[in-house]
């Protein structure tokens, strides 16, 4: 998104969330409603762009939102209203904004039951899971595939263990991507999870675990260097034969033997 439209999602956040915060595990439901109205609009751009039309008054666009959304929970159509009210660079930024709230409606039930590790680490181990079956990850974002069958495969791939949050996030990656891929989705939210403790996700890839200690140290670290709180999800993958990488974000620290040989062959051929 870009400024105007930065801003706008912004100031919708800081309403949004007193919202999620009150209706404790419900919030589960004011996100499903939300990705519902998001699909409507997706489906209808004029009604997007009535919504979004900068020269129209938000209080007319309020008005349209409420009768377009009759039946839906007086939240969701309120802040569908307060969405239209604000300015918007393009008008995807609109269904894109209210998307994000519906994340956060979903991650906020979590939190309510105490599960916002859970689903962190629930969604890190699905991204694991797929690190080497190209075949479904590339189902997973199909355009060709109904929607609603690759919603089923990402909530088959959890087997029924999941949390209720973690399925809703997953399904809702696979069935609406937004031109992002399904294990890069997995990854944003769970920058969205750290965001809701203000801290940053980082994952750090080994030769072999790391022990608690190391754990603790590196977090620590990390840190340091990074301004704020870090959460770490380790994964171990042999064929780095030893060393670390760290990535956070688009910061990436490769310091594995696996990088160093290859960086030595480059400097041999060159």
């Amino acid at each position: 998104m870009r400024g105007t439209s930065r801003a706008s999602l912004t100031a919708l956040s800081r309403t949004w969330e007193p919202v999620v915060s009150r209706a404790k595990s419900k919030a589960l439901d004011l996100g499903t409603e939300l990705f519902a109205v998001v699909d409507a609009l997706d489906a209808n751009p004029s009604l997007l762009r009535a919504l979004s039309d900068p020269a129209a008054t938000a209080a007319a666009k309020a008005k349209l939102a409420a009768d377009v959304l009759t039946g839906a929970d007086a939240r969701v159509v309120t802040v569908v209203g307060e969405a239209a009210g604000q300015r918007w660079s393009a008008d995807r930024d609109l269904a894109d904004a209210l998307e994000v709230l519906g994340r956060s409606a979903v991650l906020g039930s979590a939190e309510a039951k105490d599960q916002l590790d859970t689903v962190e680490d629930e969604l890190f181990r699905i991204g694991r899971a797929l690190h080497g079956q190209r075949e479904v990850r590339t189902a997973l974002t199909d355009a060709a595939a109904p929607p609603q069958g690759r919603a089923q495969l990402a909530e088959a791939i959890l087997g029924g263990r999941a949390t209720p949050a973690t399925v809703a996030l997953a399904r809702r990656a696979a069935q609406a991507p937004r031109g992002t891929r399904f294990v890069p989705a997995l990854g944003h939210l769970a920058d969205l999870i750290a965001e809701r403790r203000d801290r940053k996700v980082a994952t750090v890839t080994t030769a072999a675990p790391l022990t608690a200690a190391q754990t603790a140290r590196l977090a620590d670290i990390l840190g340091r260097v990074l301004g704020r709180e870090v959460a770490l999800n380790v994964s171990v993958d042999p064929r780095v034969v030893g060393g670390l990488k760290v990535q956070s974000g688009s910061d990436v620290v490769d310091a594995t033997v696996l990088a160093r040989l290859a960086d030595a062959r480059r400097r041999l051929t060159s």
